[in-house]
């Protein structure tokens, strides 16, 4: 399986998807024209990831400092992938923001509501 990355524009978000470390990471912003669309590989990537050969931890780092409602929405299904794979595999989500952004910080503590199986860590950005 190969790594997944996608360079940040001013819309969308640096994404990189590593099979060998285990590691997922999304750092800027999320407001794509089409979300669906752009998330489209990530998805495909992560349910094949799962179903594959994943590592005995998957690391996702999400520092994501503004998204719209559509990324919002696809931000659910990204969690309910993870959410469906935690059985079979430990995932450490880390909800990364800027002590400044509490708009960040609250969207964080609503996936930590919403899924609650989920171990998702709130983490201050140094």
């Amino acid at each position: 399986m190969e790594s997944l990355n996608i360079e940040e524009t001013k819309y969308t978000p640096k994404i990189s998807m590593d099979p060998v470390t285990g590691t997922v990471a999304m750092t800027g912003k999320s407001y794509p024209e089409n979300t669906f669309e752009f998330y489209a590989p990530v998805m495909e990537w992560l349910e094949s990831y799962f179903k594959g050969e994943a590592q005995d931890v998957t690391v996702v780092n999400m520092e994501i400092i503004y998204f719209n409602s559509s990324s919002s929405k696809l931000f659910f299904d990204f969690f309910d992938v993870l959410d469906e794979a935690k059985d079979d595999h430990k995932i450490e989500i880390n909800w990364i923001y800027d002590a400044d952004n509490e708009s960040a910080e609250e969207a964080g503590e609503d996936f930590i509501e919403d899924f609650e199986d989920l171990t998702i860590k709130l983490v201050v950005k140094e």
